[in-house]
């Protein structure tokens, strides 16, 4: 057989059999559906049907003597939500929330980030101070509550040690001073998330960078802005949005803290989303009330979001690969 058949040949057995696509390929363009089935289920049933039940009950006269028989209530509309805004105090609640998230939030990034750069470098008991640090994030939050709220009892031990040094601040869970209260112990109680998703910031940083910058002569401030600061961008605005979230959402320690009926320093919307449910028995207007809390939570993660999704299509890798 000469060499002239041998590439006939090989060129008609090419033509009779197509070339097939290898496993591998198709495992990647034409995963299953099916395999989301879980995942989808659980979503719609702790997410989306609890969702829409609670859209559904905002728009309802649902309260004690109808809760029997809900499905049956009168439908009010959007009265409930007009009567929120104009006749309960939830502007105030919603105003009193997001200057307390927001205040906590930016007095514990610097914080939390100091920590981490404190607990960066390897010492003789790094891990016992990294875990003392971590010890206000892991206790609930109803311990954390009930602890401060002893502690800052009119006789209790925060009033008898400024006593002794001639410090006489007065009531800490009643009047003026009950906002302050509150930030102090979130402040103290949340500053351990920033520190921890800083710390995982400051890991991704490649020691020949550090290296680089102490022979170029880099003074810490240049270092700390320049070189460290682009590796902590991502986990610590994750974290202040987190953070954010969280602070808007507590309702555990102001509820412990203070109980309710709360002072209108503290009646953060949560608190007042509880109070109109559970002893007004106002369930359509609290209903209303969590899906106006569910809409200011939406914002900041739409924002960050957004961000994310900017600061990605500038990757040249990611323009790369949907070119």
């Amino acid at each position: 057989m000469t060499g002239t058949e041998v590439v006939r040949r090989s060129e008609q057995t090419d033509r009779r059999a197509p070339d097939k696509p290898s496993r591998r390929s198709i495992t990647q363009r034409q995963r299953p559906l099916w395999m989301l089935a879980p995942g989808g289920v659980l979503v719609l049933v702790v997410i989306v049907i609890p969702l829409l039940l609670a859209l559904w009950i905002s728009l309802l006269d649902l309260d004690q003597y109808s809760i029997r028989e809900w499905i049956h209530a009168p439908f009010l509309g959007v009265k409930n939500y007009v009567e929120a805004v104009t006749d309960s105090d939830l502007l105030h609640s919603v105003w009193l929330s997001v200057f307390y998230a927001v205040l906590v939030t930016v007095v514990t990034t610097p914080i939390g980030i100091v920590a981490a750069l404190a607990t960066q470098q390897a010492f003789r008991g790094r891990g016992l101070i990294r875990s003392v640090f971590l010890i206000p994030y892991v206790l609930p939050a109803f311990v954390v509550g009930t602890i401060w709220r002893i502690i800052l009892q009119p006789d209790g031990v925060a009033n008898r040690t400024l006593g002794h040094v001639g410090i006489h601040p007065g009531l800490w869970l009643n009047g003026p001073k009950s906002f302050w209260t509150l930030v102090l112990i979130q402040i103290w109680a949340s500053w351990p998330l920033i520190y921890l998703l800083a710390l995982s910031g400051l890991q991704a940083v490649d020691p020949q960078v550090h290296e680089a910058a102490a022979l170029d002569g880099a003074d810490w401030w240049s270092k700390l802005w320049h070189i460290i600061g682009p590796y902590l961008r991502g986990p610590v605005a994750l974290a202040m949005v987190i953070a954010f979230l969280h602070n808007v959402n507590n309702f555990t320690l102001p509820f412990v803290l203070f109980g309710v009926p709360a002072p209108d320093d503290v009646e953060v919307l949560p608190v007042l989303t509880y109070v109109e449910s559970f002893q007004n028995f106002r369930f359509g207007l609290s209903a209303a009330m969590a899906v106006c809390s569910l809409v200011l939570v939406a914002i900041p993660i739409i924002v960050y979001l957004r961000a994310v999704r900017l600061d990605t299509a500038d990757d040249p890798d990611t323009r790369r690969r949907e070119a």
